[in-house]
């Protein structure tokens, strides 16, 4: 029974962990104002007849605070790499000069960052959720194996030892939302 509990709860700490992980990267593909490789990640390009990530098939580096540069590994890839970004929702104009494809990010609004916060919040609602959602499954586990034998001291045990890393995740959650919200919000 034991053993049963300690599964549980590890799958309810994976699921938690997940959230954050899913959290987190859902937070960098989100443009703060400052220049991020990452806002380029989902873009796809079609190279030698497979889609590809761009990031696998050109150098992308920041120069500075607001520009983003592509250098392609090959030069006939520049048409589709600026078609691709065009394409893309991330609200970008490329500019070329034969060899490197640029992208200078305008500074925010704070109207923009408003709703880009929102967005964010939006995200760590759903995460918190997902990590609620992890601790009630454990629980209603923990309550099956009493229905079949386990002692309820022990299920009491259990539940609070969930709480407690519920907890600890959702801190996670909110430390990553908070820090989001700082560098969207700093002009």
């Amino acid at each position: 029974m034991n053993d049963e509990l300690e599964l549980y709860e590890s799958a309810a700490e994976e699921q938690m962990q997940n959230a954050v992980s899913h959290l987190d990267d859902t937070l960098q593909h989100i443009r703060a104002g400052k220049a991020n490789p990452r806002i380029l990640d989902p873009i796809k390009i079609d190279y030698y007849g497979t889609l590809s990530p761009l990031s696998s098939c050109a150098t992308i580096v920041t120069p500075d605070a607001r520009t983003i540069a592509i250098t392609p590994w090959e030069k006939k890839l520049i048409s589709d790499i600026e078609r691709a970004i065009i394409n893309s929702n991330i609200g970008l104009a490329p500019s070329n000069n034969g060899e490197t494809i640029r992208l200078i990010l305008p500074p925010l609004t704070e109207e923009r960052r408003r709703e880009l916060c929102k967005q964010c919040k939006a995200e760590t609602e759903s995460a918190k959720m997902s990590i609620r959602n992890a601790r009630r499954d454990a629980i209603e586990e923990f309550k099956k194996l009493v229905k079949n034998g386990l002692s309820e001291d022990v299920e009491k045990d259990a539940e609070e030892e969930i709480q407690k890393t519920h907890d600890k995740y959702i801190a996670k959650v909110e430390a990553l939302y908070a820090a989001k919200e700082k560098e969207i919000m700093t002009v």
